[in-house]
């Protein structure tokens, strides 16, 4: 088979065929429906023109004319600004004024930013305590845990370093625990929870599953394993022996609780299976009301967490003393987790947390140290922008010259 190579209008010989031509006068002779030049067929003769760089026929040579036009427009219809990549664009001259000004600006910013974070963060009370080692009497911890009868009751005391103003958000922070797991991140049933008239149960078993019916067959509202393992420990608080309350309202996001959650769906046999995981919920409270539920819900992303528990409004001097009673109800014990009750003040940064102020601090100091290192190399050694005199060749055969 022929192969003509076509560029820009030319037509270039490739290969020889089978009546002694090359690949331009193959392609004429294509053309003019199996004949050679000059119509003749003569190997010789056609050898002999297509070195020449001509052929006698008046129709091959209007033929080839006409595939180089018809190659050429082929050519130019993709021979636009796009697709040669010339279209306007701004290529700014990096000066080293450019330089030297851009890494200053960003120190500039970066780095009052960062110390700002820093202060803020500073300023936060933050008190952490571990209570699932302590809070257990027996050594066999799971049986303890999972026995219903067993005093399940702890007190802990925590002094105030420092005074903590209200609100004080109080959490709980679990360790070790995979709420983004792949298979616990989809056991529920998104559906169910927003519509009370929801009730497939083979798309409930598909979404749910293990947690999706009792042993009868009935559904399980909510089901699934996010809802299952709801966390059920308790907090009671009281400052210098006086009781402190909790204010557990809009704990949750008001997007969760008016998009995700009907106000109209109500728990049905939950907790009713063989095997209890966690909390239980009020079936007197339509779901978007429960909001230990709804934060619970919101699975986290990494092993360790901290979801909000409720808020103590009032304020807490320093040197006070807070007195935590604890009922230790739920079991990470048997996956290797520990448990903690976290009491925290807050900022225009949110909770306590260095890391953005060190990281600012840290880009923006980088940033002012290039930038006095541009400006020493610039006075000590300065170039001219462009120079080509400091091109590689330029450069050999100066020092060849020399």
């Amino acid at each position: 088979m022929a192969h003509v190579v076509v560029a820009r209008g030319e037509i270039k010989p490739t290969e020889r065929h089978s009546c002694g031509d090359s690949g331009d006068a193959f392609a004429t002779r294509v053309l003019l429906q199996g004949s050679c030049c000059n119509g003749g067929g003569q190997n010789r003769e056609s050898k002999m023109l297509w070195q020449q760089g001509s052929c006698k026929s008046n129709k091959s040579l209007v033929a080839v004319r006409e595939i180089g036009k018809r190659n050429t427009n082929i050519i130019r219809s993709s021979d636009s600004k796009f697709t040669q990549q010339e279209l306007p664009a701004c290529k700014p001259l990096l000066t080293p004024g450019i330089v030297i000004g851009a890494f200053s600006l960003i120190g500039i910013i970066f780095v009052p930013i960062g110390l700002a974070s820093l202060s803020a963060s500073q300023e936060i009370v933050e008190l952490i305590d571990r209570y699932d080692e302590e809070c257990v009497t027996a050594s066999d911890k799971i049986g303890f845990i999972q026995d219903s009868k067993a005093n399940k009751a702890c007190t802990r005391k925590i002094t105030v370093p420092k005074p903590m103003k209200g609100p004080i958000h109080v959490y709980y922070q679990l360790e070790n625990f995979y709420q983004n797991h792949r298979r616990y991140v989809q056991s529920r049933s998104d559906q169910q929870l927003r519509d009370k008239d929801y009730k497939d149960p083979k798309a409930v078993a598909k979404a749910c599953d293990p947690e999706a019916t009792t042993g009868d067959g009935s559904l399980i509202v909510p089901c699934g394993l996010i809802a299952w393992s709801l966390f059920n420990d308790t907090y009671a608080f009281s400052v210098n022996k006086k009781s402190v309350t909790v204010n557990k309202k809009d704990i949750a996001w008001a997007s969760d609780k008016n998009s995700k959650f009907g106000s109209n769906v109500f728990p049905v046999n939950f907790q009713k299976g063989g095997l209890i995981g966690g909390g239980n919920l009020n079936d007197k409270l339509p779901l978007s009301e429960q909001e230990d539920l709804i934060v619970w819900m919101r699975t986290a992303a990494l092993p360790t967490f901290r979801k909000l528990y409720g808020r103590i409004e009032t304020d807490i001097m320093a040197s006070d003393e807070i007195t935590v009673v604890i009922q230790n109800n739920y079991n990470t014990y048997s996956f290797g987790g520990t448990k903690a009750v976290v009491l925290s003040t807050a900022s225009w940064i949110g909770g306590k947390n260095n890391f953005i102020g060190v990281a600012y601090v840290a880009v923006g100091g980088i940033c002012l140290l290039l930038a006095m290192g541009f400006v020493v190399l610039y006075v000590v050694k300065p170039r001219a922008l462009g120079d080509p005199a400091y091109l590689s060749w330029n450069k050999e055969a100066a020092e060849y010259s020399h």
